[in-house]
């Protein structure tokens, strides 16, 4: 989230809030602005130089969560006789948990800071490998070694260290921990439960505060997942392969953004707004304050749909013009696509096998899993045919279970014509996935497009 804020930042975004009211802001046409909520979920905007109420809004929606690890609430776990340090972690969304195994890993998130009469959020990356889940050697395992069958309560914890080490090495909010218990001059300062510094290991903590530069008994609570400390590369014979975790779905975050940006030169002609949404949570369902199934789009469109903007023509008192901008809008869904895969080609229906490189993929499903429908693929035909980016076309299989996306959840909360596309990846859900470069810049080139050439102009079929 801080490198999408930094990147709409340098491209002249100004940041606004959901508390403020936007009319009397100060809001322009012609001008950038962007918003974030909970500090997970963000939604950046162009107001076109010739905007006016009731006129139509192009979306590309992503999100930005990806399966992960995260630290539990109390992490510090009772070393076995090995005498290893452990931190508790809890499962998010539907991850390959086997491909955890064996990787440097690290934590980064957010955490909660007192400063005096406040409670403060900073974001911090311990960029060193700090944590590990071994596997057990096959030689330990002779019979079941080609199964690899484990218990993600018991078995996916990852070691962090050794006691003794640990021992060796006490935090100031440890030792002020300890003396609270053992002082006799006087009671403990009552708290509603345990502190950081005795829910989680105090090494753990002294190293969180050390990167946001805090003291260790100033941190009330965090927010942390784990991570793959390898960095993302280029792959492959030609540098044809991005391998990278996280591409489901940032991935399409990035390329999402991008093309707004890039979209930004002729703006001042646009009679439309161009805005982009990245949404927390689409992992576990979106169900959530932050998540596609939040009011978090819905207010933005309804109050952008009836901002007084200044030097724009002024609505009339009780004239709702948010339902007239519902129905002139078009919104893409942009979620990354299962590619052919060489070892399982039988996967795939026979006629529809996207191959990485050879563009975006439209996805569609007869039972609405996806939100595409033959208006909106005609629609993007139009423009990518006029950005000159190829499309390929995916249903799952009839014998197959089918994913889903913010696609429908938007398209059912909004009413707004809604199309689902990504580009191909392999390993989807794994701590590496794989995704090719071409495509990265076929989607951006796409989005730029969908947003240069105003909404307006390009609802020439009605089903009305």
């Amino acid at each position: 989230m801080s490198v999408t804020k930094a990147l709409l930042a340098k491209a002249g975004f100004t940041e606004i809030s959901e508390r403020t009211n936007w009319s009397e802001a100060g809001l322009q046409r012609g001008q950038k602005y962007f918003l974030t909520r909970n500090g997970s979920s963000i939604i950046a905007f162009g107001v076109g130089g010739k905007w006016q109420p009731g006129n139509g809004i192009s979306i590309v929606g992503a999100h930005t969560d990806s399966p992960c690890l995260r630290v539990k609430p109390v992490s510090k776990k009772t070393a076995g006789k090995g005498g290893y340090v452990q931190v508790g972690v809890e499962t998010y969304g539907g991850g390959l948990w086997h491909t955890w195994f064996d990787r440097d890993l690290s934590v980064a998130g957010r955490i909660i800071v007192k400063e005096g009469t406040r409670f403060v959020p900073k974001l911090v990356n311990i960029n060193k490998p700090l944590l590990r889940i071994p596997t057990l050697a096959i030689h330990l395992n002779r019979g079941s070694a080609d199964k690899f069958e484990f218990n993600k309560e018991t078995q996916l914890v990852p070691i962090a260290g050794l006691v003794e080490k640990a021992l060796n090495k006490k935090s100031a909010a440890a030792e002020k921990a300890e003396k609270q218990e053992t002082d006799d001059e006087g009671e403990a300062e009552f708290d509603a439960f345990a502190p950081v510094a005795k829910r989680h290991e105090k090494s753990l903590v002294d190293l969180i505060a050390e990167d946001a530069n805090v003291k260790a008994e100033d941190i009330e609570d965090f927010e942390l997942v784990l991570y793959d400390t390898q960095p993302s590369v280029l792959g492959g014979l030609n540098d044809e392969f991005v391998f990278s975790p996280r591409h489901d779905n940032l991935n399409s975050s990035f390329t999402t953004i991008k093309g707004l940006i890039e979209s930004l030169d002729n703006l001042a002609d646009d009679e439309g707004i161009r805005l982009a949404a990245l949404f927390d949570h689409e992992e576990i369902g979106s169900a959530s304050a932050q998540g596609a199934d939040s009011n978090l789009l819905l207010a933005v469109l309804t109050r952008l749909a009836e901002t007084q903007f200044a030097g724009a023509e002024a609505i009339s008192p009780g004239n709702s013009t948010a339902f007239e901008t519902f129905s002139k809008s078009f919104l893409i869904s942009a979620d990354m696509a299962h590619a052919i895969h060489p070892n399982y080609e039988s996967k795939h229906e026979s006629n529809h096998a996207p191959a990485i490189n050879a563009g975006p993929v439209i996805k569609i499903n007869a039972n609405q899993r996806y939100a595409t429908n033959s208006v909106g693929t005609v629609l993007l035909k139009t423009v990518a045919t006029a950005a000159r980016v190829p499309l390929q076309l995916f249903v799952v299989r009839n014998d197959s279970a089918c994913g889903s996306t913010i696609g429908p959840i938007l398209a059912s909360k909004l009413g707004i014509r809604t199309l689902d596309i990504g580009s191909p990846q392999l390993s989807m859900h794994s701590i590496r996935e794989t995704a090719g470069t071409d495509d990265i810049g076929y989607s951006v080139q796409l989005f730029k497009e969908f947003y240069r050439v105003s909404i307006n102009k390009r609802t020439t079929i009605t089903t009305d």
